[in-house]
């Protein structure tokens, strides 16, 4: 029981304590926060991810003029955060925006949460998952400001800041390696500490970046279980860790619910998984 309890704590540590290297900021200011799984009860599954998304507002001037469709200007409140309309409203709120620069309100819905929406519906609910019963992760648990998010801010945000005094935007680029040892080690305590006994991977990343760190770079890309309809969404039995776990690598979700660019062979390959899964 002793041991347990220590473990716990432990595991408490790594989930609470996260610490990037640096602070980060968005624009107008909010702090990047870590998002990790809360609910540290045993569960039936474990979802390894790529990275965290963001809270997305749309910036209209004065004019009523559209200057950014959809910033990121926020953490995600939970893991892949399923994007409530409400929730979004509250924290865009607490930015403050100078009033010569217009406002911010919440960015259109296929915004905020198509990831979160995606994993309950594409992959969890065809497994006969809740999301209660899952214990979700992330390479890395914070978002990234891809290259879309980057030539919005040099277009509206930067010429503004220095006149405004705005905060500069820190937020990182995605890395080229997206977990380094100690991360490995972090995401395998996690894995032990949700008792589950099978594990969904989320597309190419999390197979490059930890399945193959723990196989001896023995699967590297999800090509490499098949691309056929015979092979994708099987369960391969698999030693992580020194235990034997079930595990089912699949698209990431930007693949399954065709979420910007996306494959349409993988996007295929999932619907006809979602659809057999049916019968």
């Amino acid at each position: 029981m002793k041991i347990k309890i220590i473990s716990l704590i432990l595991l408490t540590i790594i989930l609470t304590s996260y610490k990037m290297d640096r602070e980060y900021f968005f624009p107008f200011g909010a702090k990047l926060k870590p998002v990790v799984q809360t609910d540290t009860t045993p569960k039936k599954v474990f979802v390894l991810g790529v990275y965290a998304s963001a809270v997305h507002a749309k910036w209209i001037d004065n004019n009523g003029n559209v200057k950014v469709k959809a910033l990121a200007v926020a953490s995600e409140p939970y893991i892949f955060w399923r994007g409530d309309s409400i929730e979004a409203k509250n924290i865009i709120s607490e930015i403050k925006i100078p009033i010569e620069l217009g406002k911010l309100i919440p960015a259109d819905s296929t915004f905020n949460g198509p990831s979160g929406i995606a994993l309950d519906n594409s992959f969890l609910e065809p497994l006969g998952y809740t999301r209660n019963e899952a214990w979700l992760c992330d390479l890395l648990p914070q978002t990234c400001i891809n290259s879309s998010q980057k030539f919005a801010l040099d277009r509206e945000y930067e010429p503004l800041r220095l006149k405004y005094n705005l905060p500069q935007v820190t937020i990182p680029q995605p890395p080229k390696i997206f977990s380094d040892e100690k991360r490995v080690i972090e995401i395998l305590e996690e894995i032990k500490k949700s008792e589950a006994e099978k594990i969904i991977l989320l597309g190419d990343m999390p197979i490059k970046f930890f399945l193959s760190k723990v196989t001896n770079g023995k699967y590297k890309k999800l090509s490499d279980f098949g691309q056929t309809v015979e092979e994708y969404g099987k369960e391969h039995l698999i030693y992580i860790g020194g235990k034997e776990y079930k595990v089912i690598p699949l698209v990431h979700p930007r693949q399954a619910d065709a979420l910007g660019k996306s494959s349409e062979n993988w996007n295929w390959l999932h619907r006809n998984w979602i659809n057999n899964k049916k019968i």
